[in-house]
């Protein structure tokens, strides 16, 4: 049986994640549920989309994704069943799946419910359908295959000879500010030159291997494990000490020479 993976807007207070596992292992009590976070903003899809886009392809392929986040983001009712480079989405049309797959995913179907204002979407209609899933099951046999998804945009970096602007995407629960900006972008366009980050009121002119390179309380940038640019502070919270957050702006600079 394939892993099914959870990540939820539910928090940890109430009984919703349980009754959602209950659910599961009710139906089969060896299924392999791997908690992923629980603490996504409520019905925040960017908070969401960071975090599970950050993880998802970690997982071996045929996992299967049941996420619980703005779990009533569509009037209409819609849930859709998605395949998408060898793993597998359980969710709300609520724009969330637009984000992961670039607008393009592998393949769509919208679930069959008989009733499309569940209370409880994600225990009653998700669940049972990543179980089957995850035992093997023919992902067409949830429903008819579709096209419309509602669509959201990720920000889109703005590059040109001389400059690169983008924007915090995430502020991890550090501080740091995690941003669009690529090692690949910064190498495509700095060609040996030097450059300057600029973000705030704050220029910094080197990239470190991580934030203990710096002094306690020193501001420093980096690439983590996603290869974007990240801001932080060593020992320190980096968002609320520059008054940056969601969707700041993040400039680099080039110059000429090396």
């Amino acid at each position: 049986m394939a892993v099914i993976t959870f990540l939820s807007d539910f928090g940890y207070t109430d009984h919703y994640v349980a009754a959602v596992k209950a659910k599961l292992l009710s139906q089969d009590p060896d299924c392999k549920v791997v908690d992923i976070t629980h603490a996504i903003e409520p019905f925040n899809i960017a908070h969401a989309e960071y975090v599970l886009g950050s993880v998802y392809q970690d997982f071996p392929e045929g996992t299967v994704h049941l996420v619980g986040v703005d779990t009533h983001g569509s009037k209409t009712g819609r849930f859709h069943a998605a395949r998408h480079k060898g793993h597998y989405f359980l969710l709300p049309d609520n724009g969330l799946l637009s984000l992961l797959t670039d607008g393009q995913p592998e393949l769509v179907v919208e679930l069959n419910a008989q009733d499309p204002y569940l209370p409880f979407p994600v225990k009653d209609l998700l669940a049972p359908a990543a179980l089957y899933l995850a035992k093997g099951g023919d992902i067409e046999v949830l429903g008819e295959r579709t096209t419309t998804i509602r669509q959201l945009l990720n920000r889109q970096l703005r590059l040109n000879d001389h400059s690169i602007m983008g924007h915090v995407i995430h502020v991890d629960r550090y501080g740091n500010l995690i941003t669009n900006i690529t090692r690949d972008s910064v190498d495509t366009i700095a060609h040996g030159r030097t450059f300057t980050i600029h973000f705030g009121r704050e220029t910094i002119g080197r990239i470190h291997p991580n934030y203990t390179q710096v002094d306690d309380g020193d501001c420093c940038c980096i690439f983590n494990s996603q290869n974007q640019l990240c801001i932080g502070i060593n020992k320190g919270h980096a968002a609320e000490l520059l008054g940056l957050g969601f969707d700041s702006q993040i400039d680099v600079r080039f110059y000429p020479g090396s």
